[in-house]
């Protein structure tokens, strides 16, 4: 099939990439000219035959927003929009509605993989009526990972969103336990290999995993992890679970604490906090603060 890709940065170029070696076509639209197959979305539009498939990977908020909006003139009805970016639950309810208006189709669809999606896959998790789904199936085929999971219609508009939401609050929370275990086994004298330690967890134990594989990789790099600031960013979707979570009554004191522990690492140089920092960097890419 034929498919409009808007934004092509750490995500959405690889994206371009994993769906083009499956054999489809993407026509790809970014700011930057340098990574853009077109120079406009207007351009972008005219470039794919009717039913289009246009997916939005930009950041959340305004810019999703301008893009929505700018494609809901541009598209006919029958087009399908996807946004696979980061975006609030309730912000794919209000999209869905304005597109409706003009006919055209919308599926929210959150997309996990970072930077290792390429070779390995994206984990999509995706909302939206049957029929529209329907439209993008191939190029959720092509993006998922190999196997039997990695993708689910998770349910209506917002549903998708909603699921990665979770998915990155727990993510939180697992990064947050790592990190406290890493900073403890450091501070004490009778351990005196913390790495080799961790290393040792990613056979045979209940809690090794990506995340665990990862937090090697990263001590590798940087035994004691003394080249980074002990500061990490929160992305948002953090603090919309912990909304949710008080708007439905729902007690997450792991995750509510993990981003807690984020803020504070904004007052001192907290050492769990590097672990955090390291973490976001092997899995996203995500940007570190060294010393």
């Amino acid at each position: 099939m034929e498919l409009g890709l808007v934004g092509l940065g750490k995500m959405g170029g690889n994206m371009r990439e994993r769906i083009r070696r499956a054999g489809h076509t993407v026509v790809g639209y970014d700011r930057n000219p340098d990574l853009a197959d077109v120079h406009s979305l207007k351009e972008l539009v005219e470039t794919l035959a009717a039913p289009r498939v246009i997916w939005v990977m930009v950041p959340a908020g305004v810019p999703t927003q301008q893009t929505v909006d700018e494609l809901a003139e541009l598209l006919q009805p029958g087009d399908v929009v996807v946004d696979g970016g980061n975006s609030r639950w309730t912000d794919d309810e209000k999209h869905a509605e304005e597109l409706a208006a003009q006919g055209i189709g919308f599926v929210d669809c959150g997309v996990s993989g970072g930077v290792w999606g390429l070779e390995n896959g994206y984990a999509l998790m995706y909302g939206g009526d049957a029929e529209h789904v329907a439209k993008v199936r191939p190029v959720f085929d092509a993006l998922k990972p190999e196997g039997k999971f990695g993708a689910v219609h998770a349910g209506k508009v917002g549903a998708g969103h909603f699921a990665k939401m979770v998915h990155n609050g727990i993510e939180y929370a697992m990064m947050q336990a790592y990190a406290e275990g890493w900073e403890l086994l450091e501070k004490v004298d009778s351990v005196t290999d913390v790495r080799e330690v961790f290393r040792s967890w990613q056979e045979g134990t209940v809690i090794r995993s990506w995340l665990l594989d990862l937090a090697v990789n990263a001590l590798d790099e940087d035994e004691h992890l003394d080249r980074l600031k002990g500061f990490a960013q929160d992305s948002g979707e953090g603090r919309w679970t912990v909304e949710a979570a008080i708007d439905n009554a729902v007690p997450l004191p792991a995750i509510a604490a993990s981003l807690f522990a984020r803020f504070a690492s904004r007052q001192e140089d907290s050492p769990q906090m590097k672990m955090i920092a390291a973490l976001r960097n092997q899995f996203g890419g995500h940007a570190v603060e060294t010393k």
